[in-house]
């Protein structure tokens, strides 16, 4: 088998927040290029991702905030939700491209189709809380997924991991009465969403990093963490958020990881699912804002996947 490689790209391009603005269309055509660099693109089975109902996002988000997005959008222009977060005519088609993917490659993974699938989609998800859209993210992408994996296949236990700089506190506030979750985020602390650092125990396992963590540092911490709590959990489906800007050229973090660690974590991530769920792992973009450094990233995250595949 190889790696399933879910995209919608002229949509998800379509999005775009203004001139400067960090997440760009020009992250997915990054991720392309570092996709050739590797030898990788062909390898991959390409699939095009489907336009997630709305009923499905709203099983994770308030219908009424959902309906109030939709009564927002221009038909033209932008119409800022927050300072970094801007709806556009194109943003919610594309954030249900997004989320769209992470359901397919649910699917498509459970089916026994692949081992494991990637999603080059934009916008990110892991900051959209229940009710509040935020951090560049409508909808929470992968918490969707989550839930599509437990209401549809009938999972009682799924791992969400997340390597992304920025704590996903959208995915911790959806899915934090969820017994049948484990949410692992390590994160630069203190840094945007400021979080709290405390976790629960099989539950909720917060990995914060001080800015000008080094690789080892991380890499310790994750083993420390994440490891243990995933083994006990014996999860059935592994979900990634995979954020790429704890890289150390990154503008918008501190954090000092080259390429080399993101194939490390991503090779960690799948020992655990090829001892606990026949390598099940579905993984969805997140950050990640110097493009040449997302490039790498990403295409060693994905040729590790397609390793495993």
């Amino acid at each position: 088998m190889t790696t399933a490689y879910f995209t919608a790209d002229a949509i998800c391009r379509a999005h775009d927040m203004g001139d400067g603005h960090p997440e760009q269309p020009g992250r997915l055509v990054a991720i392309e290029k570092g996709l050739n660099v590797v030898d990788i693109a062909d390898r991959l089975d390409r699939r095009s991702a489907p336009a997630v109902d709305l009923e499905r996002v709203k099983q994770v988000h308030d219908a009424l905030h959902i309906d109030q997005l939709y009564d927002m959008a221009p038909n033209q222009g932008h119409v800022p939700l927050d300072e970094d977060t801007i709806l556009t005519p194109h943003t919610l088609a594309a954030a249900r491209y997004a989320a769209g993917a992470g359901v397919a490659a649910v699917d498509t993974v459970m089916a026994g189709e692949v081992s494991n699938a990637f999603c080059a989609v934009r916008p990110p998800g892991h900051h959209a809380e229940y009710a509040r859209a935020m951090g560049f993210c409508f909808f929470n992408n992968v918490a969707i997924a989550a839930r599509h994996a437990i209401e549809h296949h009938g999972l009682s236990r799924v791992a969400i991991v997340d390597f992304d700089v920025h704590h996903g506190n959208g995915t911790e506030d959806v899915m934090r009465d969820e017994p049948r979750v484990l949410f692992c985020s390590s994160y630069q602390n203190p840094l945007f969403p400021h979080t709290d650092d405390a976790s629960i125990p099989g539950k909720l396992i917060k990995t914060p990093l001080r800015g000008g963590t080094a690789a080892r540092v991380f890499r310790d911490a994750i083993e420390r963490d994440w490891i243990p709590a995933l083994y006990e959990q014996q999860p059935e489906l592994i979900l990634v958020s995979a954020g790429f800007d704890a890289h150390r050229s990154d503008p918008l973090a501190d954090l000092n990881l080259e390429a080399e660690d993101f194939a490390w974590i991503t090779e960690r991530i799948c020992d655990v699912a090829e001892a606990c769920c026949d390598g099940r792992v579905v993984s969805l973009l997140e950050g990640g804002y110097a493009l040449d450094a997302l490039a790498a990233s990403a295409a060693v995250h994905v040729r590790s996947l397609l390793k495993r595949g």
